[in-house]
C-alpha cells in the first residue's frame, strides 16, 4: 500500500466489542479490536450487562481448528458451545505458518475463562497492511468463553509489555512485538500511528442488532475519513513503575508502558465544581463501553439527568451501577486534557446495556463509578466509547503519545 490503510469496523450487541476482519495465513476471521483492557461479552443477556470480563492481555489470537471447548466445570463439551464464528485457524492449510515450539500462551479472563495453547508466526493482514512472520497465539483449549457465533479471536494493539507468551522451560515471559509494532519495524506505514473513530448508534440498534456494520474506522498510518473540527491536542502516554505488583504512574526512565493512559486535567458538568475531577491515570479504551470515573464524579453527574439516574446493585457482580430512563435528558460533560476541552454529546450518556425480562431495553448512565468493576489498580480510570464516539483517537505507541481531535457533530 501507500503506507496508509483504513478498514471499517463492526460492533456487536450492546457495544461490547468492536470487530474487524483479518487474514492470517490466507484464512479470514472476524476478531475483536482491542486497544486496552478488553471487556468481553459472554453468554446470555443479563438485565444490566455492564461488565462482563476483564481481558488483560493484548495478544493477537485466533482459535485453532480442532480446539477443545471446556465448560466452567472443566468438562469437555461440543465445540458449538464455544460458538466461534469459524472452525478456527488450520495451521496445516497455511504455507507460511511456522510454529514456535519453546513457548506457550496462557490468556486469563477476569471471570476465570482461560485460553491455552501454542504460538506461531504467519502473515497477518488487516485492511491493506500485511506483515510477515507476525507472532500470534493459536489456543487449542478454550474454557468458559463464547464467540457469540461471530468472532474467532482478537487483534491486540497495545504495548508489548502486556503480551502473555511464556517460555516453557522456566516460565519466564517471552515478550514480542504485536502487529502494529511489527508493521512499523517492517516499514509498512507512512507514519507510526493508528487512528480509531467509532460512531454512536441508536439505543434500539445497539440493544437489538447482533452486529451493526460499518460503525467506525481503524486507520493505520493516518486518519480516518470523518469530519473533524480544529480542537486537537497531543499528550504523552503515562508510564508506570510497578511496585509490589501495583502500578504507580511514572515518567521515569524505568517506566513501563501497558495502556493508552493519559492525564485528565478536569471534567466539567453540572455540579463538577463540588468534586475533585483531576485524575492522572485514565485509560483511553475502545474495549470499554462506559466512562469509569471516580465514584463521587459519577455520583454528582448522575443527579444531572432528568429524571435523575438511579443507583442499583448490578446483579452480575454485586457492584454499584447507575441506571437511567432510556428517554431521559442527559447533562453536558466535557473533558479537559493538554489544555484543550472536548465535549461529549449528551446522547452518548444514555447507553443501551441490557434487556429486562419483558424484553424492553435497559439503559445506564454513560458515566459510571470505578467501583462498578474491579480493575486490579484501584486508582485507574477509563474513558470508554461514551467519550471516544466524540473524537478521533490517534495512537503513537512508538513515541508514546496520543492525539485527540474533536469530531464534527453527527
Amino acid at each position: 500500500g501507500n503506507g496508509t490503510s483504513t478498514v471499517a469496523l463492526d460492533v456487536s450487541r450492546f457495544e461490547t466489542e468492536y470487530l474487524v476482519n483479518v487474514t492470517i495465513g490466507g484464512q479470514d476471521f472476524t476478531v475483536i479490536v482491542d486497544t486496552g483492557r478488553q471487556m468481553l461479552h459472554l453468554g446470555k443477556l443479563s438485565p444490566i450487562n455492564l461488565i462482563a470480563i476483564k481481558f488483560r492481555s493484548v495478544d493477537t489470537w485466533v482459535v485453532q481448528r480442532g480446539f477443545n471447548c471446556v465448560d466452567a466445570n472443566g468438562t469437555s463439551v461440543p465445540q458449538s458451545v464455544c460458538a466461534f464464528g469459524t472452525d478456527g485457524f488450520d495451521t496445516n492449510a497455511s504455507t507460511t505458518f511456522e510454529s514456535f515450539p519453546d513457548v506457550k500462551a496462557n490468556l486469563r479472563f477476569g471471570n476465570g475463562a482461560v485460553l491455552n495453547g501454542s504460538v506461531g508466526f504467519d502473515t497477518v493482514t488487516v485492511g491493506g497492511v500485511s506483515v510477515s512472520h507476525q507472532e500470534f497465539v493459536v489456543p487449542d483449549s478454550i474454557a468458559g468463553l463464547s464467540g457469540n457465533g461471530i468472532l474467532s479471536g482478537l487483534l491486540g494493539l497495545a504495548f508489548p509489555s502486556l503480551t502473555a507468551v511464556h517460555n516453557i522451560t522456566d516460565g519466564t515471559r517471552a515478550l514480542y512485538d504485536p502487529f502494529f509494532f511489527t508493521a512499523v519495524k517492517q516499514k509498512k506505514l507512512k507514519n507510526s500511528i493508528f487512528s480509531v473513530s467509532i460512531d454512536r448508534g441508536t439505543i434500539e440498534g445497539r440493544g437489538n442488532d447482533p452486529v451493526e456494520h460499518n460503525v467506525g474506522f481503524l486507520s493505520f498510518g493516518g486518519m480516518p475519513p470523518v469530519p473533524v473540527v480544529n480542537t486537537s491536542v497531543t499528550v504523552p502516554i503515562q508510564g508506570y513503575t510497578v511496585v509490589n505488583s501495583t502500578g504507580i504512574p511514572s515518567e521515569g526512565p524505568d517506566a513501563m508502558f501497558f495502556f493508552y493512559t493519559v492525564d485528565i486535567q478536569s471534567y466539567t458538568f453540572p455540579g463538577s465544581d463540588t468534586v475533585v475531577t483531576t485524575s492522572n491515570n485514565t485509560i483511553l479504551d475502545s474495549g470499554t463501553t462506559f466512562n469509569l470515573l471516580p465514584d463521587d464524579v459519577a455520583a454528582v453527574f448522575a443527579t444531572g439527568f432528568n429524571p435523575p439516574a438511579t443507583l442499583i446493585t448490578n446483579p452480575l457482580n454485586d457492584r454499584p451501577i447507575y441506571i437511567v430512563d432510556c428517554n431521559a435528558t442527559a447533562p453536558e460533560f466535557q473533558v479537559t486534557l493538554g489544555g484543550k476541552r472536548f465535549s461529549i454529546d449528551p446522547r452518548d450518556q444514555i447507553v443501551a446495556s441490557g434487556k429486562f425480562d419483558n424484553g424492553t431495553i435497559a439503559c445506564a448512565s454513560g458515566t459510571q463509578p470505578i467501583s462498578a468493576i474491579s480493575l486490579g489498580f484501584d486508582t485507574q480510570f477509563i474513558l470508554g466509547d461514551v467519550f471516544l464516539h466524540n473524537v478521533v483517537s490517534t495512537f503513537n505507541p512508538i513515541d508514546r503519545e496520543v492525539t485527540l481531535t474533536q469530531r464534527a457533530e453527527y
